[in-house]
């Protein structure tokens, strides 16, 4: 008899504290993240057929370079399905990052992380540790968040290695402005953890707000993007806060978005006029699910 194993990932987005995980930070300074597994996914299957000859196949619900953290559940999901038996989950989530790692990738391990244990989670990241904490608040703080998180894609392909080299070669420069927008992005990731935890709106939004300032203080190219179509919105109240779900540079950007339904709709209107199509969103509390 065969056997087949198959395991379900989600991806994330990353509300503030994104780069702070990159190990050439994270191990002079703590990384602080904010992110939250959503409900797209990444599906691996582990085949062993009754002369066992295993076939691995792996599928993901959105593209690859939209900045969800999507080859980070990727090889999560692999990893699990070929790997995963006996393993705790923070291995699973460790072997992924070291297996991107080998690929070349010189990012972070919250996407990892996210994938791997699903929900809100505050990831602080030292060295090469990860502690996390379960953000659990009320339905009616998620309700508002998936009400006025708005995502976009904006079918921008990034690619998040060429983003990261330039920038963590100005870091090992010791470029001020550089330093200074990182340490600007991780104190955000450490004011949206607190906002979450105190279903404070305005404190969320002030939080996306810090994270903007910090990556314009990165590179200014990382949003512009998404600049034109959202700074005239945010500058007649429409649009709260804004950023770029990944490293920036195209991808999904996340909008936070004035509760009325014109702001609302002139949000749509605009992002349609460009060709951005929204990409309807809810938590995902459950991380690596084996089918």
């Amino acid at each position: 008899m065969g056997r087949e194993i198959s395991v379900r990932c989600p991806v994330r987005i990353d509300l503030a504290g994104g780069w702070s995980d990159v190990p050439a930070y994270c191990n002079l300074k703590s990384g602080e993240v904010v992110n939250v597994a959503i409900n797209h996914y990444v599906t691996a299957k582990k085949i062993i057929d009754k002369n066992r000859r295993m076939t691995v196949q792996y599928s993901t619900e959105i593209p690859i370079g939209c900045g969800l953290g999507t080859s980070g559940a990727m090889n999560v999901a692999l990893l699990a399905a070929i790997a995963g038996e006996g393993r705790e989950l923070e291995e699973i989530a460790e072997l992924a990052f070291q297996f991107e790692s080998l690929l070349g990738n010189t990012g972070g391990r919250q996407d990892q992380w996210a994938s791997t244990f699903g929900g809100i989670n505050h990831l602080t990241f030292r060295g090469d540790t990860v502690e996390i904490k379960r953000l659990d608040p009320s339905i009616e703080f998620c309700t508002w968040l998936q009400n006025h998180l708005l995502l976009f894609d904006t079918s921008i392909q990034h690619v998040s290695g060429e983003i990261h080299d330039k920038i963590w070669q100005q870091f090992y420069d010791h470029d001020e402005q550089v330093i200074q927008g990182l340490d600007m992005i991780r104190d955000a990731g450490l004011s949206m953890a607190s906002a979450i935890h105190d279903e404070d709106i305005s404190h969320v939004i002030n939080s996306m707000r810090m994270v903007m300032l910090g990556i314009d203080l990165i590179d200014e190219k990382l949003h512009d993007p998404f600049r034109d179509v959202l700074t005239p919105l945010e500058e007649i109240g429409s649009v709260l806060a804004w950023k770029a779900m990944g490293a920036g540079g195209g991808g999904i950007v996340g909008v936070l978005v004035e509760g009325g339904e014109y702001a609302k709709s002139s949000l749509i209107q605009a992002t349609e006029s460009v060709g951005w199509t929204q990409l309807q969103w809810e938590i995902e509390y459950s991380g690596i699910n084996q089918q």
